[in-house]
């Protein structure tokens, strides 16, 4: 038997071995591919678009358009004096801009002595405007700008920049021819690397699938274990550590599932929203070590009282906690809050700072009713909020239940003392 299932994981084994073959090789085929569609990507992104022959013809076009434009209109008095020095300030700030970055890429020494040259003319032709730009501000009559002077300008710095961008088109070529002959060399290294590293990945795979068989009982047994200690990590991420109580998190996941539970079953479902009176105070007066022994009786209390296996009780933060009560209904409900509230002070913690009792008590929010698909989730957490705000501004060491899961609080409210 144990022979038979030793030659089916053996079967098992070479056909993954032999699956992982053909897909390292497909690996490999689609790798080169990839490249290649690499290759025609970067030849269109850099060699086509040709980033520094763009500016240059961006740097141009504001020459022969927008400048020109504003200079043929302001000669015509279309514009007013203020439109046209606006015009040159942002076309003379756009210019700098774009042959700043034109200047800033990669240029070889051949090319430096023309950039130079053509950067001292640019300047010229942005003197000229800024001339103009002058003239407009002080409110000369730009009528008399002369065209023949103006057009001069815009056509001997668009006779430089025209040279930059042949310049720039011929080193693109050369640099094209360049690459492909690197990209052809690199094709040919990359696929003897990947028929390299496919055969040592095969040999290696080989290696680790013959020793597989020895250690699979250690893996199952390695399984159990980490199975069992995330068992332990997820219920203790669901657990506040100081009460032992479920925490906010394990009460949204409850919250959503039993509000769907009884919607689909149309039953009776409760929520309590509950807050431990001048629970400042009592840290005051006590210190924290004795607050938390107070948030601990708290909770026992609430744990001895709510034993059915669908009462959820959580600590939702501070000394404010929260009871989801499924198939329990007003009456019922309404009784277990107030044997809460009883059995707190009964437990005769003393509270000097409370303002309504000697010894330490409760106040609580009870929303309670039936179910059905009209129920939106996050209402009996903000009506058992209001029910408990009401408890705290009537007196408090109380409860106070409604059945009103509507939008607009009304007055239909069952205020009673604990």
């Amino acid at each position: 038997m144990k022979f038979i299932e030793a030659l089916k994981l053996k079967s098992k084994l070479l056909s993954l071995f032999i699956l992982i073959t053909i897909g390292l090789i497909s690996i490999g085929v689609i790798g080169v591919m990839h490249v290649n569609a690499m290759k025609k990507n970067m030849d269109a992104l850099y060699f086509g678009s040709l980033v520094p022959v763009t500016e240059l013809n961006e740097v141009m076009h504001t020459y022969n358009a927008t400048l020109s434009q504003t200079i043929y209109k302001t000669k015509r008095l279309e514009i007013s004096p203020s439109e046209t020095a606006s015009d040159i300030e942002n076309a003379i700030f756009n210019i700098k801009r774009k042959w700043k970055s034109y200047v800033s890429h990669y240029k070889r020494d051949d090319e430096l002595q023309y950039v130079e040259y053509a950067s001292l003319e640019v300047k010229g032709a942005n003197s000229y405007f800024l001339r103009v730009l002058k003239a407009s501000l002080e409110g000369k009559d730009l009528e008399k700008i002369s065209i023949k002077n103006f057009e001069k300008v815009v056509s001997h710095v668009d006779m430089v920049i025209q040279k930059l961008i042949n310049y720039e088109v011929s080193s693109a070529k050369y640099e094209r021819k360049k690459f492909l002959y690197r990209y052809n060399v690199l094709v040919k290294q990359l696929g003897f690397a990947l028929v390299i590293i496919v055969i040592a990945i095969l040999l290696i795979s080989f290696n680790v699938f013959s020793g597989i068989q020895q250690e699979q009982t250690k893996l199952e047994q390695l399984t159990k274990r980490l199975k069992r200690t995330n068992k332990k990590l997820e219920n203790a991420s669901y657990t506040d550590t100081l009460t032992t109580l479920h925490n906010r998190r394990y009460f949204n996941i409850v919250y959503d599932r039993e509000i769907k539970q009884a919607k689909r079953d149309k039953s009776y479902i409760t929520f309590m929203m509950l807050d431990i009176d001048y629970f400042k105070q009592y840290n005051d007066t006590y210190g924290h070590v004795e607050g938390d022994n107070a948030l601990k009786e708290v909770s026992k209390t609430l744990k001895d009282t709510l034993k059915r296996p669908n009462d959820y009780v959580f600590r939702l933060g501070g000394e404010e906690f929260g009871v989801l009560l499924t198939k329990t209904n007003e009456s019922n409900s309404a009784k277990l809050a107030r044997d809460i509230g009883d059995e707190i002070r009964d437990k005769k913690i003393e509270h000097r700072g409370s303002k309504v009792n000697d010894y330490l008590t409760i106040s609580i929010g009870v929303v309670c009713c039936m179910a059905d698909e009209s129920l939106k989730n996050e209402i009996l957490i903000s009506r058992s909020d209001e029910m408990l705000y009401e408890a705290k501004d009537t007196g408090r060491d109380r409860y106070v239940i409604t059945s009103n899961v509507s939008e607009a609080t009304t007055n239909s409210v069952d205020e009673v003392s604990a």
